[in-house]
């Protein structure tokens, strides 16, 4: 009869939605397959990802969002209403509120399209709060207390950095550095070092499955199949994590600067209570093996993997939702 309020992880790589009483109900990657010649969407989500690379000219695997932000405003918009349907929270006589989820330095425009797009998938009322402080909700730090805590947000399209005292946010920095470069950056050294076309999806699995940024922490290697940039034929070759550490490192080393750069903006006080607190990783880049270590050796402070890094900005919509009354007594954008 009655709609719930949902709270929505709008990623670049993934799109999780979290219903109020039910916690997170869906977790699909954010990818739309279109027909070209009509503009029909054919699928969406798990069943378009598979798709991704492997399409003839007419379908298209389209990834709706760039760097946290909406590149396609008509396919976002066909893609939210889909899984908002999919999850079936539409109440007979009326609209869910919605809670979405957005990178600390997006522009209004930027803001609006969000809010728009959410709007016309059927929100009633659309909220937007900045990633990295729901996700420091998500991962369980007390945010409210007059003290410091540091979050890095490592996701598909951006890596969210800040450091929040009392509800807020004290010094933050985004940066479009995150899940989707670094695979990029595993294609680029493939092609370049072997002379191997792969896709994103091979680059992904070396990504997970043998990737570290931390010289020396993992030895492992994948066999991976491309094609030959030279005779154009099929050909499979063994990468170990090694040359995937060399790969990654002037990805990694801007993640590490910008967070360098947070906590030299931070007031005296709120660092020394992060030397005792540490730092949060949460997002799916904070799975990359070894980033953790990483940030530890550069930032000299402790730095802590939260529980199901992936999952923390949607736990922390569940959590905002529950105030939402409060958050409607706030004026937001």
């Amino acid at each position: 009869m009655f709609s719930r309020d949902i709270g929505i992880d709008l990623g670049t790589a993934n799109v999780l939605i979290h219903v109020k009483g039910k916690g997170i109900v869906l977790n699909e990657p954010s990818v739309v397959a279109m027909d070209r010649t009509n503009g029909r969407v054919l699928e969406v989500g798990e069943e378009a990802r598979r798709m991704v690379g492997r399409t003839p000219g007419n379908i298209e695997a389209i990834r709706p969002l760039k760097d946290g932000v909406i590149a396609d405003f008509d396919v976002t918009e066909a893609m939210l209403k889909h899984f908002i349907n999919k999850i079936n929270v539409r109440g007979m006589f009326s609209k869910p509120r919605m809670l979405i989820c957005c990178p600390t330095n997006i522009t209004k425009v930027e803001q609006k399209a969000i809010k728009e797009a959410a709007e016309k998938s059927g929100g009633k009322k659309v909220y937007l709060e900045e990633e990295p402080k729901v996700a420091a909700i998500g991962a369980g730090m007390d945010i409210f207390q007059p003290s410091g805590n540091m979050v890095v947000d490592i996701g598909g399209g951006t890596t969210d950095v800040a450091v929040l005292s009392m509800g807020d946010i004290v010094t933050a920095q985004s940066i479009k550095m995150a899940g989707d470069k670094f695979d990029v950056e595993i294609l680029n050294y493939v092609k370049r070092e072997y002379k191997l076309l792969i896709g994103e999806r091979t680059a992904e699995d070396i990504k997970v499955h043998v990737a570290t940024v931390f010289p020396g922490a993992r030895n492992e290697s994948i066999d991976i199949r491309g094609r030959d940039m030279v005779s154009g034929l099929p050909r499979t070759i063994t990468i170990k994590s090694e040359e995937i550490e060399k790969a990654l490192r002037e990805a990694v080393a801007v993640i590490v600067q910008a967070a360098k750069n947070v906590l030299e903006r931070t007031p005296p006080e709120l660092s020394a209570d992060i030397i005792d607190r540490g730092v949060i990783l949460t997002g799916g880049g904070a799975l990359l093996h070894g980033i953790d270590q990483l940030l530890a050796e550069e930032l000299r402070v402790p730095v802590f993997l939260a529980d199901e890094p992936m999952h923390c900005v949607a736990k922390g919509t569940g959590i905002m939702l529950e105030n939402i009354d409060k958050i409607e007594k706030r004026s937001f954008i």
